[in-house]
C-alpha cells in the first residue's frame, strides 16, 4: 500500500512501532508547519527544529499508548503541541508574560478564537471520555470487546463472527447493535447522574 494512502489510524500505528517509512511521512506532511509557527512567534530554525521533535517524542509517546484516540488530523494535533511546547519555552526564557497570547488558538487560515474556549471544549471532551469509559465498563463482556474489536481494530464483522462465535456476520452485527444500544443507554444515564 501506498503510504500516502494510509489513514491517520495506521500511521499512528506505524508510528507506535517505530516503522521508519511512515515517521518520515508524517515527518514530511507537517515538519513545514510547525516550522514557521515558531518562526511566525519569534524563535528561529533550530527552535522550530527542537519544538518539533518534542512534539514528535509526545505525538510518539501517545501512539503507543493503547487507549489514545486522535480526535483530529495529526497535522493539527502536532501543530497544537508544538504550540504549547513553543509557548512554556517562551515563558521560561522571559520573552513573553506568563499567560498564552490570544492568538494562540488561531487555526491554519489564521482565524482567531478564545484560548479559553478551546480549554474548556478540551475539557468537556475529557469528562465525556471519562463517562464513556466508565459506561464501557458497565457494560461488561461479551459487548465491550466486541465493540473494541469494530471500532478501534478496526475488525469486518466476518471477523467478529469468528472470533465471538456467532454464526454469520449478520448475527454479529445485530449483537453490535444491541451493544451499542445498551452502551448509549449508560453513557446517557451516567451522563445525567454527573
Amino acid at each position: 500500500m501506498q503510504l500516502t494512502l494510509l489513514t491517520e489510524h495506521q500511521q499512528l500505528e506505524g508510528l507506535a512501532n517505530n516503522d521508519r517509512k511512515i515517521t518520515e511521512l508524517i515527518y514530511r506532511n507537517n515538519y513545514k508547519q510547525v516550522q514557521a509557527l515558531v518562526q511566525n512567534k519569534g524563535g528561529n530554525s533550530d527552535d522550530g527544529d527542537d519544538v518539533f521533535q518534542e512534539a514528535m517524542t509526545v505525538l510518539f509517546q501517545k501512539a503507543q499508548q493503547e487507549d489514545f484516540r486522535l480526535s483530529c488530523k495529526i497535522g493539527t494535533y502536532l501543530v497544537a503541541v508544538a504550540k504549547f511546547i513553543w509557548y512554556k519555552k517562551l515563558q521560561q526564557q522571559n520573552r513573553r508574560p506568563d499567560y498564552v497570547p490570544f492568538d494562540s488558538g488561531s487555526d491554519e487560515k489564521g482565524e482567531s478564537h478564545q484560548y479559553e474556549d478551546d480549554i474548556k471544549v478540551q475539557k468537556e471532551r475529557e469528562l465525556h471520555f471519562a463517562q464513556l469509559d466508565v459506561a464501557m465498563d458497565d457494560l461488561g463482556e461479551p459487548c465491550a470487546s466486541l465493540l473494541k474489536a469494530f471500532y478501534h481494530e478496526n475488525k469486518s464483522m466476518q471477523e467478529i463472527a469468528l472470533r465471538f462465535g456467532y454464526t454469520n456476520p449478520d448475527n454479529a452485527k445485530t449483537q453490535k447493535y444491541k451493544c451499542l444500544s445498551r452502551l448509549k443507554k449508560l453513557f446517557y444515564t451516567e451522563k445525567v447522574h454527573k
